[in-house]
């Protein structure tokens, strides 16, 4: 980090993160940290959204519990999913356009339905559960990837520009 903004603006973003997982975590498959997380990383970049995720990662635990497995998951999910936004912001000048926006909307629903990917394969091989638990618990997660999917595509096609702005605004 070369300055005291950007750590502070990491710190605060962060807790931005935890606060939104925490308000929205008694609705299964609705949530804005995708949103707002890659808004944050399209604008600020790979170094400074893996700052911020890992943070996340780690102090989200506080609130919801040290499992092994989410710690596991949300690491390697979220640290590629800050490249992958930083990559594309970089890509894109950091600025706005409607087909930018378009290929930030898509990458968000691939992304999303990536995280129930890895984790129908994390949290099976990390728990020894047998192939027929392995299955259910695949089938199980459909039932939240599905809404997940759809807040991930509605929240970053109406959520991705005015968040965006008020980076831009803000000099993040």
């Amino acid at each position: 980090m070369k300055t005291t903004k950007s750590i502070i603006t990491a710190g605060v973003f962060t807790a931005v993160l935890i606060g939104a997982q925490l308000a929205l975590s008694g609705v299964a498959g609705v949530e804005i940290v995708t949103v707002l997380l890659l808004s944050f990383c399209y604008r600020c970049g790979v170094k400074q959204g893996m700052l911020v995720v890992n943070a996340f990662t780690l102090l989200r635990c506080f609130v919801f519990g040290f499992f092994p497995n989410v710690m596991v998951l949300y690491f390697v999910y979220y640290n590629l999913f800050a490249a992958v936004f930083g990559l594309i912001g970089g890509a894109f000048k950091r600025v706005y356009g409607v087909r930018k926006h378009i290929v930030v909307v898509i990458a968000a629903v691939v992304m999303t339905a990536l995280f129930t990917v890895a984790d129908n394969i994390i949290t099976p091989v990390m728990y020894g559960f047998t192939l027929n638990a392995a299955k259910a618990y695949w089938i199980a997660s459909v039932y939240t990837a599905v809404p997940q999917m759809l807040c991930s595509l509605v929240t970053s096609l109406l959520l991705f520009p005015p968040l965006l702005k008020f980076m831009q605004a803000s000099k993040f």
